[in-house]
């Protein structure tokens, strides 16, 4: 609970969820194809595809993160990246920054270094990406803005 005051002056008491890291996620398109990574995420105790992605630790840039990310939970280390979009999934509630770089090329290095990740990594085409949303399969906030953003040509 915060105490906030409006432009207007007005005071009250308001729900804020602070969180200590933020987040990043790399979008890896090489070849018309997404890598995603198909995984159970226990809050919402559902299964879907989504891009690399996870906190920022202390001392890492989001460059860092994300490709530290990808390499761990898909066994490819992305390629040069850069600056692709970010913002506040939730920003009347909660402090959290999403971050996603961009990369056109990965190197495979191997296996992913933690199972419980993702129960498969794909190259998805792009252009199979407006089916999987719309059959619900892409779910997460930070995957579904990325690949939109990528489908309209955004970067920033």
């Amino acid at each position: 609970m915060v105490d906030v005051e409006t432009p207007s002056g007005k005071r009250f008491d308001h729900h804020v969820l602070r969180m200590p890291n933020e987040a990043a996620g790399t979008l890896v398109v090489v070849d018309e194809a997404v890598l995603l990574i198909w995984r159970h995420r226990f809050v919402t105790d559902s299964w879907g595809w989504e891009i690399p992605a996870g906190r920022v630790d202390p001392g890492e840039s989001i460059a860092e993160a994300a490709a530290r990310e990808c390499l761990e939970e898909t066994g490819w280390e992305p390629g040069p990246t850069e600056p692709f979009i970010s913002w506040h999934p939730a920003n009347g509630s909660i402090d959290l920054t999403f971050n996603v770089v961009r990369a056109t090329g990965a190197v495979h290095r191997g296996e992913p270094t933690d199972p419980d990740e993702a129960a498969k990594v794909e190259w998805v085409a792009m252009a199979e990406i407006r089916n999987l949303l719309k059959a619900g399969e892409i779910g997460d906030g930070l995957s579904v803005v990325a690949l939109l953003a990528e489908l309209a040509g955004i970067s920033s």
